[in-house]
């Protein structure tokens, strides 16, 4: 079983606690360190190269973005959480924008942090459709600043494309491997060709794109 290093970024000590106690509970998670600003947050990635970091959005020096953004430059690989109050749609696309492959709203039931993160570390982001068909307007008014995806032919394979429907109805790599009767691994390897033909950089905005590719028919 995999052990996942985390570091939680916030400046609330009360936040910090709350969130800890929280991330204790699941014996994967290891804890290896908390920062109160963007700053120590990314000297303290650069130096422990952590598997995950749970990233408050309003912090001193750097807020939660921009540091998302500097630490994705340079670490990739590192997983982040965007932590907020705020369940506001715009927050969300912003927290996509900067790089990260999550949103964790800190109201949410702590029982449900656990798998969120667990969904997060194994690339598969839960976003559900709701918030998806709400991220759309923000997402329409920069596509054009990157390249207009009605009319261009990213060359997916008719695959890609199948993998690509099922992930604009939420389905996880799990139901989409037993859907088509593939491996986890085949559909991983998919995804991430996808991402790669579509300049797009995580599962979060994979989403979001696959929304507006095939948007899901009202039900009667």
């Amino acid at each position: 079983m995999k052990n996942y290093d985390l570091i939680i970024a916030d400046d609330s000590l009360r936040a910090r606690q709350a969130a800890r106690i929280i991330l204790e509970s699941e014996p994967q998670f290891h804890i290896v360190a908390e920062a109160t600003n963007g700053l120590e947050t990314i000297k303290l990635a650069t130096e422990l190269m952590p598997d995950l970091i749970l990233m408050d959005i309003n912090m001193p020096l750097l807020d939660g973005l921009q540091t998302t953004t500097r630490i994705k430059q340079d670490f990739p690989y590192i997983h982040v959480v965007i932590l907020s109050v705020s369940d506001d749609p715009s927050d969300l696309f912003e927290a996509i924008r900067s790089g990260a492959q999550g949103y964790l709203v800190k109201r949410l039931d702590p029982k449900d942090w656990i798998s969120y993160l667990h969904g997060v570390l194994d690339g598969e982001t839960p976003i559900s459709k709701d918030i998806a068909s709400r991220l759309l307007a923000e997402f329409k008014s920069t596509v054009d600043e990157q390249q207009n995806v009605e009319d261009a032919n990213p060359g997916l394979t008719g695959r890609e494309s199948e993998i690509l429907k099922l992930v604009s109805q939420g389905a996880t790599n799990r139901e989409i491997a037993l859907q088509l009767f593939i491996s986890e691994n085949t559909v991983k390897n998919h995804l991430k060709n996808v991402m790669a033909k579509l300049h797009i950089r995580n599962r979060a905005q994979l989403a979001v794109y696959a929304s507006k590719r095939f948007p899901q028919r009202p039900e009667k």
